[in-house]
């Protein structure tokens, strides 16, 4: 397993644009914890979400990315436990030919991807890994 550091998916010959199309379930976290993903350890404070996606996946995303990424679906309200969809923003991905893992973030916490899962950039030094049956489901090409 190659572990990835210093990527920048925007100087990538390799990686393209894509928007994710999703609703998920969210509940805020009462408590300080953690969960298991598919991909490794998600630390979350109290006050985050944990989302489970539409194919049963579970993670975790800080309060402060997710108000401006998920949009409340009637009748739930902004910030109550329920039903979301995320907002189409644009990310970078690449397919992977290896095992791999990179840090969430700087000094975040590791995740592990198995050959042919998506290496994921929200933006500069934040990352994600999407399995890759989850990916074809969720995603769809973006332009530029």
């Amino acid at each position: 397993m190659i572990e990835l550091k210093s990527i920048d998916l925007r100087t990538d010959l390799d990686a393209r644009w894509y928007v994710k199309d999703e609703v998920v379930q969210v509940a805020f976290a009462k408590d300080n914890g953690e969960l298991l993903s598919l991909e490794g350890l998600n630390r979350y404070l109290a006050g985050d979400a944990l989302i489970t996606g539409s194919t049963g996946s579970r993670w975790s995303v800080s309060r402060s990315r997710f108000d401006s990424r998920y949009e409340a679906v009637p009748p739930a309200r902004q910030g109550e436990d329920g039903l979301y969809r995320n907002r189409p923003v644009r990310v970078l991905a690449k397919q992977m030919k290896m095992p791999f893992c990179i840090a969430r973030s700087e000094g975040g916490d590791m995740l592990e991807g198995a050959s042919g899962d998506w290496l994921m950039q929200y933006a500069p030094g934040d990352f994600g890994i999407t399995e890759h049956s989850r990916f074809v489901r969720v995603y769809r090409p973006s332009a530029k």
